[in-house]
């Protein structure tokens, strides 16, 4: 299994609507990529630990049985999903793909 984790640096004077992200856009994820997707969850940052702020806004993980089953479901709708990104949010993410390795 694999896990895309798609994640919003916290920087100063950025825009993240948590609320839009969550019920608007997850839906629209959800109905683009369909049941491919094994689960979704959302980080809200809170702290980067002590007095520390989160190092990110934000951060969607995505569970997928490949590689290969992410690339055919996300794949055709990568664009209108970028699309949607200036509703909520002005920070450019950053993507990453990670064997999800069971402890």
């Amino acid at each position: 299994m694999i896990k895309v984790s798609v994640m919003y640096p916290q920087t100063a004077g950025a825009r993240f609507d948590h609320d839009y992200y969550r019920t608007t856009h997850m839906a629209l994820l959800r109905e683009l990529v369909g049941a491919s997707c094994r689960s979704i969850a959302i980080d809200k940052g809170l702290s980067g630990g002590g007095k520390a702020p989160a190092p990110y806004a934000a951060m969607c993980h995505l569970e997928f049985d490949s590689i290969e089953s992410f690339q055919t479901s996300f794949g055709p709708h990568a664009k209108a999903l970028m699309a949607d990104t200036p509703n909520y949010t002005d920070i450019v993410p950053v993507m990453q793909i990670s064997d999800v390795v069971p402890v």
